[in-house]
């Protein structure tokens, strides 16, 4: 599939997948603007998402090194979004910002079912009922 991706700054880094199999794109920082205790890393990238798919936003595994956090945990794309991709983090007292040029997340597009809701008085009985957190005994 084919989608469509603008840099909006010359620095900008067209994302790639870094290893054959790889579920998510790598994303790069271009610039970094500090908010407080909340970092916002600019791609310097916009994307078309085709319809009936998302872009899904998350933090590389090696974040941890960092002590920052994505402030959302996972951010959406919608298709019809034209915006520059950013990823805003929350930083730890003892954080390691990353730095311009460095990978900050990863992007995976995906498809998604459109749905139509259907109000009901009853919902179809199962095993584990209205069960919530711990309800499985694990």
């Amino acid at each position: 599939m084919k989608v469509k991706i603008k840099k909006l700054h010359p620095d900008a880094v067209i994302p790639k997948y870094s290893k054959l199999g790889d579920a998510g794109l790598d994303l790069t920082a271009v610039d970094v603007v500090a908010d407080g205790s909340v970092l916002t890393y600019k791609t310097g990238l916009a994307i078309e998402i085709p319809w009936w798919h998302v872009g899904l936003l998350f933090p590389r595994s090696s974040v941890y090194k960092t002590g920052q956090s994505l402030t959302n945990c996972v951010g959406v794309i919608d298709s019809g979004y034209r915006g520059e991709i950013m990823l805003k983090y929350t930083l730890s007292p003892y954080a390691k910002e990353y730095e311009i040029g460095d990978r900050v997340g990863q992007l995976i597009i995906m498809p998604y079912p459109r749905i139509e809701l259907e109000e009901t008085e009853e919902l179809t009985p199962t095993e584990r009922g209205e069960g919530g957190y711990g309800s499985t005994g694990r």
